[in-house]
């Protein structure tokens, strides 16, 4: 039986965790949404996507790439008994000001790029997720013999 001391020790255990699961996780959702015959844009749309990144990376010194964060909170069951569950704190998205009406980008294509930002953050929370539910299970099921 897990108590809240214990609940609490393990909940900050993973959250130390949650960079190196969420670097991973970013890893594995780009080569599966982005990379290969099945990606969600083409080539050239990423080479968009990149040359975006960079401008607002020079405007704001934040670009699209790495601007997601995640948390690890509590609330009621989820895929684990503790109910800890992966959420998605902040989104990177292209910005309605500066960008629509430009020669490269319209807003058709601004909202497609946001949509697949938007999909690529709900899987890497997903696969933070399963590792997160992989070690509550370590954590607190006994060592079997």
């Amino acid at each position: 039986m897990v108590t809240n001391d214990n609940q609490r020790a393990l909940l900050e255990q993973a959250r130390q965790r949650l960079d190196e699961w969420r670097y991973v996780a970013r890893d594995r959702a780009y080569s599966e949404m982005f990379e290969g015959p099945d990606a969600v844009l083409s080539d050239a749309e990423l080479r968009q996507l990149d040359r975006i990144d960079s401008r607002l990376a020079r405007d704001t010194g934040e670009g699209l790439w790495g601007a997601d964060e995640y948390g690890i909170i509590q609330n009621g069951a989820h895929g684990n008994d503790l109910g800890f569950r992966v959420v998605c704190t902040s989104h990177p998205g292209i910005p309605y000001e500066g960008y629509r009406g430009l020669q490269s980008l319209d807003e058709a294509t601004r909202e497609q790029f946001n949509d697949v930002l938007w999909d690529y953050c709900r899987q890497v929370a997903e696969y933070v997720q399963d590792r997160l539910d992989e070690f509550v299970r370590e954590s607190v099921e006994p060592p079997t013999t």
